[in-house]
């Protein structure tokens, strides 16, 4: 049992499989939202496949994508964990290079396969964010005015994999600040370089209102000119209000407590993910009675993401640094 955790933990480590099972919340939502509402009919696969096909298919291409932009991160930064984050799977020697390509490589390959399910036009939208992630990677992460504007684009994004006519934006707009939000707090929290200075905070405030403007006009389009489509309920609002300020609430507890900066920065981005498949929750809860079931899914989503990150932790401590016994 021991030899079997000691070869799968690294590699649970290296992909960052919890917080990447916590993202297929957004996938599952526009699922879930698009074939309970029928004024959604920018995809007609939505709602003719099978529905354990297309949650299936979206877990596939939301995992596949976040074990991809993680561990490709990890690979590129081997030098540097190295000196700075040696306890890190490929830093420390757990992982090969060799098998780390490996992984990248068959991470990609599950989220353009679990995108197929969708239609090609998700393949190509997997195949974009595929590629902006590629460039935030080794790039934009190093121009906070551009790397956090990317980065929130990316989740905003992979929301649209399943349906890209969605009409209704504003979950998207939510997740897109949500990850804009938690990626600026770790970069500060985890004092990284190059720090965020004045001129970059202006940048990144200018480009979440630039793509604000641009879901909006891009929903007035698709609604008749509505911001907000009639045939939503404006009531969703107070259930996901509280979702948003208990975030806030339970980030501002947790980064109370002293840790070095590098963990503080890990565990911002931790949570963060695990509050992704409650806004759509909450956007479920407030479609009404026919969506509650849907809802509580998202809800089990998230409560297994926390079971999982929780359970992991220990099974790595467990192989990695095996309990003694004392005399």
């Amino acid at each position: 049992m021991r030899t079997l955790l000691s070869s799968v933990s690294p590699v649970l480590r290296l992909t960052r499989v919890t917080s990447g099972f916590a993202a297929i919340g957004n996938v599952w939502f526009v699922v879930l939202w698009s074939r309970a509402n029928g004024e959604e009919t920018g995809s007609m696969t939505v709602r003719q496949e099978p529905l354990w096909l297309l949650l299936l298919g979206g877990a596939a291409a939301a995992v596949g994508l976040y074990a991809f932009g993680a561990s490709l991160n990890d690979l590129v930064d081997l030098r540097r964990d190295r000196m700075l984050r040696p306890e890190r799977p490929l830093a420390a020697g757990r992982v090969t290079p060799a098998l780390g390509i490996a992984i990248v490589s068959i991470s990609l390959a599950a989220a353009l396969l679990g995108s197929t399910v969708f239609g090609t036009g998700a393949v190509v939208l997997t195949l974009l964010l595929s590629i902006s992630v590629l460039a935030y990677t080794l790039g934009a992460r190093f121009v906070p005015g551009v790397g956090l504007i990317v980065l929130g684009l990316v989740y905003a994004g992979h929301m649209l994999v399943p349906n890209f006519g969605l009409r209704f934006l504003w979950p998207v707009w939510v997740v897109m600040t949500h990850a804009l939000i938690v990626a600026l707090i770790s970069h500060v929290v985890g004092r990284k370089v190059p720090a965020l200075s004045r001129r970059a905070g202006i940048a990144v405030a200018l480009g979440w209102a630039f793509w604000t403007f641009v879901l909006g006009w891009w929903s007035t389009r698709r609604n008749g000119g509505d911001l907000w489509p009639e045939w939503v309920d404006l009531g969703s609002l107070v259930w996901v209000a509280p979702v948003a300020i208990a975030f806030g609430v339970f980030l501002w507890s947790r980064l109370r407590r002293p840790s070095p900066p590098a963990r503080q920065s890990e565990r911002v981005v931790r949570y963060g993910s695990l509050w992704l498949p409650l806004y759509g929750a909450a956007w479920l809860f407030g479609d009404g009675a026919h969506s509650t079931g849907s809802a509580w899914l998202l809800i089990g989503v998230a409560g297994v993401s926390l079971i999982g990150m929780t359970v992991l932790r220990e099974l790595y401590g467990l192989a990695e640094q095996p309990i003694g016994y004392r005399r």
